[in-house]
């Protein structure tokens, strides 16, 4: 999952060595933090935030057919 998150992060940033994904386990409960460079975060959020809840999706449902419960994206 978090090669994922990097995957999608990385291609939209420039400073693609800023990515940095921790993964925070509880149960069958996952909490992701993506953190990019400084000044990128707008390009992760989006318009309106559109990037950032497509990503938060698409998280949502990798995670369910990981057999993982819920799965969260947090953009730090």
């Amino acid at each position: 999952m978090k090669e994922l998150i990097e995957f999608m992060a990385r291609g939209l940033v420039d400073d693609r060595d800023a990515v940095a994904v921790a993964e925070i386990r509880d149960g069958r409960q996952a909490v992701y933090e993506l953190r990019v460079g400084e000044g990128e975060t707008g390009r992760v959020i989006g318009r309106e935030g559109k990037v950032a809840n497509a990503m938060r999706v698409l998280v949502r449902i990798a995670g369910e057919k990981t057999g993982e419960r819920r799965a969260n994206l947090e953009i730090v």
